[in-house]
């Protein structure tokens, strides 16, 4: 009877949420004048387009209170309790604004993820998985803000165009970094995104590189499992980044998602990252 709910952010599978009947909350989509709901009116392949082709400008909006009161009340009128894990506050108002709706009704429980994509979506699996083993509420909402300062969410940019158009970064910035070859990593850091290490060359040989750094303490690293999340990257790239994280034997599961609209509007294509729990 516990009922789990996400923002559209935390980009878990279409598997997953159907086997855990997962309910998500669609954040806006802005294309020049044009709103769209993540997942629902538009794609990320949409944003590409728009973006890359027709040259628009994209941007995203996050959920207000009202549209959480009305996502919330069928779902606290069918279950004990709800509880929703939101997009990091320190990049969107969602978590806020959740607050303020959870105060219209008694079992609505709101927590903060600290995170985005599915580094969101390592908590929301967590909740998922408590929640069809019987856990009551305040013992799920105890476990996930255990573990959620363990989860690890970084990427890596193949080209700054996106970051440049959203205003992220400047034209000079953007320029350089493609006349050097420069692929940049984005990483969570205390809910918020911050530039890490910056590697040079093809995407592909980058990634290689990029992986070892991120499993260079592998032993302190939790093994259950691993999110490779990307946007639009060939299933070759997909496939070589799966073959070496199965080279360490070390994940008991490697789980390939798409990453939604939000990551692809500000990265754009060709953005890949793998996401995971440390021990403590």
């Amino acid at each position: 009877m516990i009922k789990i709910t996400a923002d559209s952010t935390c980009d878990l599978s279409k598997e997953i949420i159907e086997q855990f009947q997962i309910s998500l909350a669609p954040l806006h989509v802005l294309v020049d004048d044009q709103d769209y709901l993540d997942g629902v009116a538009i794609q990320p392949k949409d944003i590409f387009e728009y973006v890359g082709n027709q040259g628009k400008t994209c941007s995203t909006a996050a959920i207000n209170v009202f549209e959480y009161e009305q996502f919330f009340k069928p779902f606290a009128e069918t279950h004990e309790a709800v509880i929703h894990i939101n997009l990091s506050q320190h990049l969107s108002s969602c978590y806020q604004n959740a607050k303020l709706a959870a105060q219209s009704f008694k079992n609505i429980y709101v927590i903060d993820s600290l995170n985005l994509s599915t580094g969101s979506g390592h908590l929301v699996y967590e909740a998922a998985m408590l929640a069809q083993k019987g856990l009551a509420a305040p013992e799920i909402i105890a476990e996930i803000e255990r573990i959620k300062s363990n989860v690890r969410a970084s990427f890596v940019i193949d080209k700054m165009d996106y970051l440049k158009k959203g205003g992220r970064c400047s034209s000079i910035e953007a320029f350089g970094a493609t006349l050097l070859k420069i692929k940049p990593s984005i990483e969570v850091k205390d809910g918020q995104m911050v530039v890490g290490k910056k590697y040079r060359g093809n995407f592909d040989k980058v990634l290689e590189k990029y992986i070892e750094d991120q499993l260079v303490n592998i032993e302190e690293i939790d093994p259950s499992r691993v999110f490779i999340t990307h946007s639009h990257c060939s299933s070759e790239t997909v496939q070589k980044v799966r073959q070496q994280l199965e080279s360490y034997e070390h994940f008991e599961q490697i789980l390939e998602t798409t990453a939604g609209c939000t990551i692809s509007a500000h990265c754009g294509p060709n953005t890949l990252g793998i996401l995971f729990k440390t021990l403590k």
